[in-house]
Parts: structure tokens; sequence; C-alpha cells
């Protein structure tokens, strides 16, 4: 049989029709590369590189300021008035004030027991001592599971309430609200607060309370979070890599020079007479809690972070329970930021500097700047200047500030610095997310007050793996695996992917700053994110 002529099955007019038609577009495009897209790339360099040296100045001054910190300031037990509680024989308890622990839930079938548990035995006279279980739940079997588990502590002597909501209005602040609102509360000073996956140890009260006691000007004793599943995955690794920064030098700075920070909402302790000046807890944004410390801290209260004293809490091992968590801790301060700039400007009761510090540093650098630069200039602006030779980014700009940066950003976690390139990379992804969300609070668009409960393990993972290997052979789970496969794919992810791997291909063909070694790798991690893998065990 005679070769049939592709010329024969595509018609003639056609092909000359698609040649012109790829002619037009090239010459389309080289009509509007000089006068527009050159001049709006150069533009968003520039822009770009503003942003990067901001942050760059940031990182150093941080960095400069720890040093300073550990070197030569004073602990906190030093720097405050601070004095351990003593038990007397005489008094008895009364010469401790009265706390009351509040852990808000919902559906912590997993976890419950943990923070009861742990809250439950705090070494602190249990006359001077109020548990609130706030439960939230919407799942009938876990809301009597905690019932059940409060009743249990109280027929051992324990002072716990369990509380429910008609509703979850405000979320977990309107959950903290409410127990506020209880007559038995009257009698309390300071409230601790736990989220349901957090541990503290025994003496958590006794470390903690005293500079509250000593020191009627302090609000806020915050503790460290430590993180007990960091090890479980390459997920949990990442994470822990971020948040050690931010514990062992954004907190840590800020409690030492300015006594401000942000409340990470669980693991801390307030004073309530402070809480009740501030305003109450607010549900305006997806973190009430950095809400509530700069409303406290523009009526000049002091807080105290304290970076030994530990409480052991749970890390997100899935990426989509990632990427809700990312989205309300990068939406919520934007947002915020959008509704007290004017306010924090406006407040006569603290100093300059602090506002500038608030302002500029906390707010503006960290929350915005530090998530829009990541992805605009190393997952947008740097590819498409591979695609438009004629707008040149300068070496200090794409290579020496975010090596220094990164550097800088690895100080908190020593034991994983082996992971620091990947780390970069997973960073880069997540800025995604981290931009969009930031825009999504600024603008106070609709997903501005969306709030996800993240969810929390325990040890479900464990169990699972267990009996896994015990079921190697079961062909059921083969069929659910498929199921999670297609349920976890992230097209933003793969999106990207493809882009960067366009790019990095014209780089190597066409390229002469070798760029595509690093656009080949971004593609790699933004494929194994957009396929769900990003959690592989370690």
């Amino acid at each position: 049989m005679a070769q049939v002529s592709p010329n024969l099955l595509i018609p003639e007019s056609f092909q000359v029709s698609r040649d012109d038609i790829t002619g037009q577009l090239g010459l389309i495009w080289e009509l509007i590369k000089a006068p527009l897209i050159v001049p709006l790339l150069q533009l968003g360099v520039y822009i770009c590189l503003v942003m990067s040296l901001m942050l760059f100045c940031e990182r150093v001054y941080m960095g400069i300021v720890i040093i300073l910190v550990k070197l030569f300031w004073k602990k906190p037990e030093k720097r405050y008035k601070f004095e351990l509680i003593q038990d007397d024989v005489e008094l008895g308890s009364s010469n401790f004030p009265v706390v009351l622990v509040q852990i808000p839930m919902f559906n912590e079938k997993e976890v419950y027991k943990i923070s009861i548990g742990a809250a439950c035995g705090l070494s602190w006279p249990s006359d001077r001592l109020v548990i609130q279980v706030l439960d939230d739940s919407t799942d009938p079997a876990i809301k009597l599971m905690v019932e059940q588990e409060c009743q249990r502590w109280a027929s051992k002597g324990i002072n716990i309430t369990y509380q429910i909501r008609e509703n979850r209005t405000g979320y977990k602040a309107g959950a903290l609200k409410e127990g506020l609102k209880r007559s038995y509360v009257k009698h309390c000073e300071y409230v601790a607060i736990l989220d349901a996956d957090f541990r503290p140890e025994p003496d958590f009260l006794r470390r903690s309370i005293p500079f509250l006691v000593n020191n009627p000007d302090i609000a806020l004793v915050q503790a460290r979070w430590r993180f007990v599943n960091s090890d479980e995955c390459l997920l949990t690794r990442m994470q822990e890599m971020s948040l050690d920064y931010h514990f062992t030098v954004e907190q840590e700075v800020g409690s030492a020079t300015h006594a401000f920070f942000g409340f990470n909402g669980t693991a801390g302790i307030w004073r309530i007479a402070a809480i009740n000046e501030a305003g109450g807890w607010k549900d305006r944004t997806t973190v009430e809690d950095m809400d509530l410390a700069v409303r406290a801290s523009l009526r000049g209260w002091k807080f105290v972070y304290l970076g030994d004293l530990q409480v052991k809490s749970e890390l997100p091992s899935t990426f989509k329970a990632f990427r809700f968590q990312q989205h309300r801790w990068s939406c919520g301060p934007a947002n915020l930021f959008r509704k007290m700039v004017w306010e924090i400007i406006q407040n006569k009761k603290v100093k300059f500097w602090k506002k500038v510090y608030v302002i500029y540093s906390f707010f503006f650098v960290r929350k915005i700047i530090a998530h829009m630069v990541t992805f605009c200039f190393y997952c947008v602006v740097l590819p498409l200047t591979i695609l438009v030779p004629e707008v040149k980014v300068p070496i200090w700009g794409a290579v020496y500030i975010p090596s220094v940066i990164t550097i800088l950003n690895s100080v908190g976690t020593p034991r994983s610095i082996h992971l620091l390139f990947y780390w970069i990379l997973f960073e880069n992804v997540m800025s995604l997310h981290r931009t969009k969300a930031t825009f999504i609070g600024l603008l106070e668009a609709g997903r501005a007050n969306e709030w996800v409960v993240t969810e929390k393990l325990g040890d479900a993972v464990k169990k699972a793996a267990a009996d896994a290997a015990k079921n190697k052979n079961n062909t059921k789970s083969f069929r659910k695996f498929r199921f999670k496969f297609t349920d976890r794919l992230n097209t933003f992810e793969l999106g990207f992917s493809a882009f960067l791997f366009l790019c990095g291909c014209y780089d190597f063909v066409h390229g002469k700053n070798n760029y595509f070694v690093y656009l080949f790798l971004q593609t790699i991690t933004f494929f194994i994110t957009g396929i769900g893998y990003v959690g592989t065990i370690i």
C-alpha cells in the first residue's frame, strides 16, 4: 500500500494559515517586546531587588541583635522580678493565684486525651486551678468521648469543666471569649491557653506564672514550641526549620528589645485583666492571637518570651493540612495589618521606635515582603528574564543576597543543615500559597476569613504504618492509595512546574548564566508537591 503523504491529510491552505499565525505571533512579540515587555520586566526586577534588600537588612539586623542578646543581654529571670512561688505549710495554697487553663477543641479525636491529661497533670494546687475544655466539635461521637474524658478526670478531684456552644461563631476566638464569660472565671487572675495537641510539662505554670505575679506590667508569658513529630517525614523537618528560626530569633529579639512579639495562640499565659483592657478576643481576622497581642501592646503591656520553657506539640504531617495552615498564617497577618496600621500610627502610648518596629519589621517585612519577594523574584521574574535576555539581573541580587538570607534563616536548626538546599526549594513552593494568601488578606477578598482547623494525627500515623506493615498484600489498601493519589493532586504546583521546566530548557539551550540548574531542581520540587509526595518518610 502506498504511503500516504502528510500533505494529503492536512490541506495546504491550512498549513499556510498555520505558518502565517506563527509568523504573526512572532511579529507581534517582537513589536511589543522592546517598548512594553522589557520595561515592565525591568521594573519588576528593580522592585524585587528593593524587596530583597529590605529582607536582607532585616535578617542581618536580627542576626546582629540575637548575637548581642545571647552574649550580653540578661536572661528574663534577671531582667524582670522573678521569684518562684513556694509551698507554704501555714498558708496552704492561698499564696498561689487562681489560674484558668483553656483547651479549645474541634473534632480532635486523635489528640484530645493528650492535652487534657497534660493540663490535669500540671503541678499546681488543685483548688487554685480551673480547667476548661472548650469543645466546638461537630461529630457527636467525638463530643461524647471528650466529655467522658473530662468526667474521668473530674472523678479524680480535678476541677475540670466541659463547655460546648450552640454554634462556632468566631471559631477559636469565639470559644475563648465565651469561656471567659463563665461566672467562676472572675476568681481567676491568669489564663493559660493550650491547643489540643499541646502537652506542657508539670512545672509549666510554676516557671511562668511568677513573671506575671511579680511584674504587674507584664501581660503575656510565651513558651517555645517543641515538636514531637519533627522526624516523622521530610515535610515536618521543613516546618521545623522554618519555625525554629521564628522562635530562636524573631521571638527572642522582640522580647529582648521591645517587650513585644506575636502571641503564638497557644503555650502562653495571659493576665486576664490585660485581655479585658485590650478589648477581649476578636474574630475579625484568622489570627485572633496576633490581634490581641498588638492591641495589648498598644496599651503599654509588656510580653516575655521564655525560650527554655518548652511545650511539646505536633506539626501538620499532611501537605493538605499544612497548606491550609499556611493560608491562615499568611492571610491573617496581612488582613490585620490592613485593619490596624492606622491605629498603630495614631497610638500615643508607645514609643516611636516601637511603632516603627511593629509596622515595618514585624508586619511589613516579615509578614508581607518576605512572602512576595520569594515567589515573585525566584519563581516568576527571574525565570522570565531568561526568555527576555535584554533584561539583566545582577549577580548580587540573584545569588549573593539570597545565599546570605538563607544562611541566616538556617541558624535555628543546625541539625538539619544538610537539608538546607531542599528547604530553600520547598520554601519557594510554599511562597506561592503564602503570596496568594497575603494578597487575599490585604484586599480582604473572599477567603480572607476562611478558617480550617489544622488536622492533628497524634499516634495515628504510627498506628497506620504498623497496620500497613502487617497487611502488605492487602489489595484494598492499594485501591485506597490510588484514590488518595488522585485526590491530592495540586494543579497550581504542577502548572508552575511546567513553566519553570520550559524556562530551564530555554536557558539550557540559549542561556549563559546556567540558571537551568536551579530551574530544573525547582521544577522537580514543584512537581513533587504537585503530586502530593512532599511528605516522604525520612
